[in-house]
């Protein structure tokens, strides 16, 4: 008998590719039936995956009963949760928590977080300013601490995030603009968007999940500093592009002041202690039944972005 995997954010990012590697894959598609949580049932995005066999349902993560009955009868659960969405971190850990609280109360087997690094703790308070990390982070605590079952996915930085910092000079150039230093900081770069980003990094989990109990995975495909994120879009585009230090403080003066200091801090915690703490991302690759999406095939993929 099929096993119910309920799945968080079915219409978005790393949900929707979820959803989309299990329905593609012979055995996980087997072994599960999936439910997918989006808080618009009637959307096209949600009704193209009831007619893929997906049960779509809505839930209120700010409601501990509506996430009860949402959640009933769910073997395995991928919850992704939205810090932007409110921009609020006290709400996001309050979510992960009501989540948990049902998904005990229901009697869920497993549950796969996509969580991250909790960043004031990992740097003894010097950068105290990324509660879309730290709020994660805790929830991750929280589920460690309920007694569940479980495993955490750790998204690394969006390629997507590139179409946007890799920008076009008046001739015709690129220029990429960080505080960090151009061949320390390593940035583990992620597709999120493709069915080999977070997806491919999910299913290998479910495929390993007794091997995986209370571990981390570390969702990307290699490192890259920032010296080589420009050189490989040259390669591939044929474009100039440079990369240029700048200040913290011009760093935070480029961006609109609400997010300011939250993606200075960011950037200065790839550089130091590393945005996965220095880990070596073998452990997790060695896991996958397919390769990744390397910087350089984004390029190419996605070339139309910075013409």
């Amino acid at each position: 008998m099929s096993k119910l995997i309920t799945v968080f954010g079915a219409t978005g990012n790393q949900g929707g590719s979820v959803i989309k590697s299990i329905l593609e894959d012979a055995q996980l598609s087997k072994e599960y039936k999936i439910r997918g949580i989006t808080r618009d049932t009637s959307k096209k995005s949600a009704q193209d995956l009831v007619k893929q066999g997906v049960e779509v349902v809505s839930a209120d993560l700010n409601s501990l009963d509506s996430l009860t009955s949402a959640l009933s009868g769910s073997h395995t659960i991928f919850l992704v949760t939205n810090y932007w969405e409110t921009a609020n971190g006290d709400i996001e850990f309050s979510q992960g928590k009501n989540v948990t609280d049902a998904a005990k109360k229901v009697g869920v087997s497993y549950i796969i977080f996509s969580s991250l690094h909790h960043v004031t703790d990992e740097t003894k308070g010097r950068l105290s300013h990324v509660p879309h990390f730290d709020s994660k982070a805790n929830i991750e605590k929280y589920i460690r601490a309920s007694g569940l079952q479980c495993t955490f996915v750790l998204a690394g930085y969006y390629m997507s995030n590139f179409t946007q910092m890799l920008n076009k000079a008046e001739d015709g150039s690129y220029q990429l603009f960080y505080p960090v230093d151009g061949k320390k900081a390593k940035f583990p770069l992620f597709d999120a968007a493709k069915d080999t980003g977070m997806s491919l990094f999910v299913k290998a989990t479910l495929k390993n999940a007794d091997n995986l109990q209370g571990k981390q995975v570390l969702a990307a495909s290699d490192y890259y500093t920032t010296e080589e994120i420009v050189d490989t879009f040259s390669k591939v585009t044929g474009k100039k592009a440079v990369f240029i230090k700048v200040t913290p403080e011009q760093y935070r003066a480029s961006l609109p002041e609400a997010v300011a200091l939250e993606y200075l801090e960011n950037q200065l915690f790839v550089e130091e202690p590393g945005y996965y703490l220095g880990e070596s991302l073998e452990p997790s690759l060695s896991l996958l039944d397919a390769k990744p999406t390397n910087w350089a095939q984004y390029v190419t993929e996605n070339a139309a972005a910075w013409s």
